[in-house]
C-alpha cells in the first residue's frame, strides 16, 4: 500500500458564487519526496474537473467537501420526498439535473427547489426536516463519518446546513455536481472499491491533517509559511520556499498534500471500522478517519 501513488493532490475546494476562486488551492506531493507545491492559478470549479479527467498515472486526489448527505440516521436522504435516491451516484444526478440552470458549477437551484429545501438551514431559515423531522439537535444530521470524526476531535458540521463561516452544504452539493459530470473516469472511494492500480479521488478534512501535523482542532488554520513549515516538519516532510504570510487555503492544500503522501500508506484507513458496505454506497467516507 505503502508505494501504492506516486502522486497526491489535495484541493481546497470552495462552493462560492462566481466562476473563479480565491478559496480553491491544489497542492500536489511526490511520492520520491520533497516538498509539496502549489500549483499557482486562480482555479474554477471546471477547471479542477479538467484536472481530475486528465491526472498522471497512479495519483490520490483529495478533495475538501462532503461527497454525500446523512442517510444511515433517517434511513433515506430526504425522508418522504419520492426522488429521494438510494445511494450517492443517483444523489450527484440529481443534485446536477437539479441545478442544470447554474452556472459554474454552482448548486443554489437545489437548496431553491420546494422539496429539497425543507430539508436545509439556510440564512434564518430552518427547513421543517433539518433534524430529521423534528428529531435530533440544532447542529443538524450526520453522516457516521462525521461522527467519528467528532470522536477525533473535529469539529464536523452538517452537510444541510448553509449558513456561518464553517458551513460545507454549498461546497459538498458544488462538489456533488462535479462528481457527477467526472462520469466515472476516476473512482471516487469508497462509493467505488479502491482499485488495485490507477488515480482515485476521495474525500477529505483538513483539519485531520492538521491534528495529524500536531495542532488542535481549534488551531487547525494556518496563516503563515512558518506555521505551514512547522506543520510539514511534523509530518516528515521538508519545508516549502518561502516565508510569511498566505492565505489559509493554501496552506490547508500544502499540509493535506503531504499528510495524504504518509497517510496512504496506512492500511486501517482504507478500511474504517464503522464503514459498512451500505454506509460506503450511500454516505461514503472522509479518508483519514479509522
Amino acid at each position: 500500500m505503502a508505494e501504492r501513488f506516486r502522486h497526491f493532490v489535495a484541493i481546497d475546494w470552495s462552493g462560492a458564487a462566481g466562476e473563479r476562486h480565491k478559496g480553491l488551492a491544489v497542492a500536489i506531493a511526490d511520492a520520491a519526496g520533497g516538498a509539496p507545491t502549489l500549483v499557482d492559478h486562480r482555479w474554477s470549479r471546471s477547471d479542477v474537473l479538467a484536472l481530475l479527467q486528465d491526472l498522471p498515472p497512479d495519483t490520490l486526489v483529495g478533495l475538501d467537501l462532503g461527497i454525500s448527505l446523512p442517510f444511515a440516521d433517517c434511513g433515506a436522504f430526504f425522508p418522504g420526498w419520492d426522488e429521494s435516491p438510494p445511494d450517492a451516484r443517483a444523489l450527484w444526478a440529481l443534485v446536477d439535473r437539479l441545478c442544470a440552470a447554474d452556472p459554474h458549477f454552482a448548486a443554489q437551484g437545489f437548496v431553491d427547489h420546494p422539496a429539497a429545501s425543507a430539508f436545509f438551514r439556510n440564512g434564518t431559515r430552518e427547513g421543517a426536516h433539518f433534524r430529521c423531522d423534528g428529531a435530533g439537535h440544532g447542529r443538524g444530521r450526520f453522516r457516521v463519518t462525521e461522527a467519528e470524526q467528532a470522536r477525533l476531535g473535529c469539529r464536523p458540521t452538517s452537510n444541510f446546513n448553509l449558513v456561518g463561516a464553517s458551513q460545507v452544504g454549498k461546497s459538498s452539493l458544488t462538489g456533488m455536481r462535479l462528481l457527477h459530470r467526472l462520469a466515472g473516469r476516476v473512482p471516487v472511494w469508497p462509493v467505488d472499491p479502491l482499485p488495485a492500480a490507477g488515480s482515485v479521488v476521495t474525500e477529505i478534512y483538513t483539519t485531520i491533517a492538521a491534528l495529524a501535523a500536531g495542532r488542535s482542532a481549534g488551531k487547525a488554520k494556518m496563516r503563515s509559511f512558518e506555521e505551514v513549515n512547522a506543520a510539514l516538519a511534523a509530518l516528515g516532510s521538508p519545508p516549502v520556499p518561502a516565508s510569511g504570510p498566505t492565505d489559509d487555503h493554501s496552506a490547508d492544500a500544502l499540509v493535506t498534500a503531504a499528510w495524504l503522501r504518509t497517510a496512504a500508506g496506512q492500511p486501517e484507513l482504507w478500511s474504517p471500522a464503522a464503514m459498512t458496505d451500505a454506509i460506503a454506497a450511500t454516505e461514503g467516507w472522509t479518508f483519514g478517519v479509522p
